[in-house]
């Protein structure tokens, strides 16, 4: 069995992580971790887990986390994770990270968008942790830098455009809607019920810091430098992003080419299914998976092709995705632990 700790358990990250690894026939959970609960089982923090998962949260010290584990998710806030993440290495511990510490290559970039950086010799070293797209890359790495939840849901839509040249990527237009849980368990005002509820606005206008990751994957995938016009909204949802994306096309390729170009590429992908043409994804139906729903449509009045992908944001947005990584560079099944029906109604 591999020993494995989340460090940063009382998000709601966390507790989808743990809800995942229960189910994981390869895992056992040693230590969770909790500033904030430390001391009492983190059933206290999530009932949900009851009966499930009794485990003590632990304060965190990488040395004795490190001594009872192999692997460690941290899900912590980005500045904390990169404290601690050069410790777990050092100690042999293989690292999925689940902040933006490590996702993106230019430090000068990272430290715009987000602060100074006190471990970038690990820059080079860490793997973006996208599994459909490099997944060669990710076996056998020691550190993962897991993807963000909006970032995750754009690349899988666009890659297949990307790729194969289809697109004027200079025409790439992002629209992205999140549920409220993307901004975390802590309180807020922005993620008030009552702020939320009935309510529909965007945020982080020409300012996201995903806007970075987004475009440095987008680059990879097209072979050229990619900026784009990145905007989200808030839906008063509990989970969920659905991103509508814009382009131009080169060629004057029908819907029907075109879902059949994604049909191709993505066959053999567990967690990608691409919508038969006519119908369009639903946050509602990829609830608590790691899936990735994905719909194309070309618009030949226009010469613009318009695609829809949606994912469970804490799932293939965040701890999904994560599991799926720790199977990959641990050498086990890469869907073990994730062969979830998604939650309907």
């Amino acid at each position: 069995m591999l020993k494995v700790a989340v460090v940063g358990a009382s998000g709601y990250t966390g507790v989808e992580l743990i809800r995942l690894l229960i189910g994981h026939p390869e895992v056992e959970i040693t230590c969770v971790t909790s500033r904030q609960h430390e001391g009492l089982p983190i059933s206290r923090a999530f009932p949900s887990l009851t009966g499930f998962c009794e485990l003590v949260c632990e304060s965190l010290d990488v040395d004795a986390i490190a001594a009872k584990s192999e692997l460690v998710f941290t899900a912590l806030p980005h500045k904390s994770a990169m404290d601690v993440i050069p410790g777990f290495l050092a100690a042999g511990c293989k690292v999925v990270d689940l902040s933006a510490d490590y996702r993106l290559k230019d430090q000068a970039v990272y430290e715009h968008w987000y602060q100074e950086h006190s471990s970038p010799e690990l820059l080079a070293e860490a793997i973006y942790g996208l599994p459909e797209l490099f997944r060669s890359e990710i076996a056998g790495a020691r550190l993962i830098a897991n993807p963000g939840c909006y970032p995750t849901s754009v690349a899988l839509g666009l890659a297949p455009l990307l790729k194969y040249d289809l697109v004027d990527p200079s025409t790439l237009v992002i629209d992205s809607k999140s549920g409220t849980s993307g901004a975390g368990r802590g309180a807020k005002q922005g993620s008030l019920y009552c702020e939320v509820n009935e309510g529909f606005k965007a945020y982080g206008v020409a300012s996201h810091r995903h806007t970075p990751e987004i475009e440095q994957t987008l680059t990879v995938l097209s072979g050229s430098p990619v900026l784009v016009n990145f905007t989200p909204h808030l839906l008063p949802i509990n989970r969920g992003i659905l991103s509508t994306m814009y382009a131009t096309l080169r060629g004057e390729e029908n819907t029907a080419e075109l879902i059949g170009l994604y049909q191709s590429f993505y066959g053999k992908e567990k967690f990608v299914r691409v919508m038969p043409s006519g119908e369009l994804p639903n946050v509602a139906y990829v609830r608590g998976t790691n899936f990735c729903d994905i719909g194309v449509v070309s618009d030949e009045r226009t010469g613009r092709v318009i695609v829809v992908s949606v994912i469970d944001n804490l799932v293939k947005g965040a701890a999904g995705q994560a599991v799926q990584n720790m199977n990959l560079i641990c050498g086990v099944k890469e869907q073990l632990g994730l062969g979830i029906v998604p939650l309907f109604p």
